[in-house]
């Protein structure tokens, strides 16, 4: 007889179902892949053969080869980063664009590469074909960098600030506590750290959402998060060295307490949206009650 097939992560998995409660969260829920992969990562091999091309040249040519080798591959760096960039600015409700414009400084160093390639390969002509190519498709292939901020237009320039140099904190502390796992290989530690971070960035998320709510979770994104990263990089290179057992089980109760207490806080924060706009509703029917609207919206 034919029998459905279950898994841990399977719509009615051990993880997934469990009997009178929620569905417990996958490692990938609310992940997106990321764009900084394969095709940024060529563009540091694909200027390698100019290195072969340069020793068999005249040392002026040679020279010539190696600067735009080392142009090129600063170009693909610039590339890398820029993406990175990009995919935290996306990834952000509110969020100021890149000081630095990488993708566009890597896509004018690309055409200048490709150019001096050109000019000691072959000619002037062959120079500005191979400089606006690199340029052109560079752009094509990895698009600008964001040029404008988002979600402040409504928002005053005070609030932007504060708001976005308390996430940019707050990220930047479990950027650190990632940082300090990678460096153990405990794969399980990790997935609970990437389950705390998602329950971490939708307090972040609603901060963005109404700045008002950063005074409440100011606490949340500075103190306890520092906290946290301390304790977690003394865990890191405690467990490198000693494999303690009972400092991994503190970690990890520590981590369920952090994450205890930032939902119960992002729960708060939504109650207290819902109350203003509940008082906001109340207010608007009062004015119309007023101003007789809705007896003649009865009549």
């Amino acid at each position: 007889m034919s029998k459905r097939y279950g898994s841990t992560y399977s719509p009615k998995g051990s993880a997934s179902q469990s009997a009178g409660s929620a569905p417990s969260p996958r490692p990938f829920d609310g992940k997106t892949p990321s764009r900084v992969g394969a095709r940024s990562n060529l563009l540091f091999f694909a200027a390698l053969p100019l290195a072969w091309k340069a020793f068999g040249a005249a040392p002026v040519t040679m020279a010539a080869y190696l600067v735009a080798l080392g142009t090129l591959v600063a170009a693909a760096f610039l590339t890398r980063e820029g993406l990175k960039a990009e995919e935290a600015y996306e990834s952000r409700k509110m969020a100021r664009r890149p000081a630095i414009p990488r993708k566009i400084f890597g896509s004018v160093l690309t055409g200048i590469g490709l150019g001096i390639v050109g000019w000691f390969g072959w000619g002037p002509l062959e120079t500005v074909i191979f400089a606006v190519l690199g340029v052109v498709l560079h752009s094509l292939a990895f698009g600008i960098d964001p040029l404008k901020n988002k979600g402040f237009d409504e928002i005053d320039l005070f609030q932007q600030d504060r708001v976005a140099k308390a996430v940019d904190e707050a990220e930047a502390h479990l950027k650190s506590m990632r940082e300090a796992l990678d460096k153990t290989g405990d794969r399980q530690a990790e997935d609970r750290l990437e389950k705390f971070i998602a329950t971490a960035r939708a307090m972040f998320r609603t901060v963005e959402d109404d700045p008002r709510d950063l005074t409440a979770a100011r606490k949340y994104l500075g103190v306890y998060l520092l906290g946290a990263r301390d304790a977690t990089t003394k865990f890191a290179d405690l467990w490198i060295k000693t494999r303690n057992a009972e400092a991994r089980a503190d970690w990890f109760s520590l981590l369920d307490d952090l994450e205890a207490n930032f939902d119960a806080r992002h729960k708060a924060l939504l109650l207290d949206d819902k109350t203003d706009l509940d008082i906001e509703i109340e207010v608007l029917r009062d004015r119309l009650a007023r101003e007789g609207v809705a007896s003649d919206l009865k009549n």
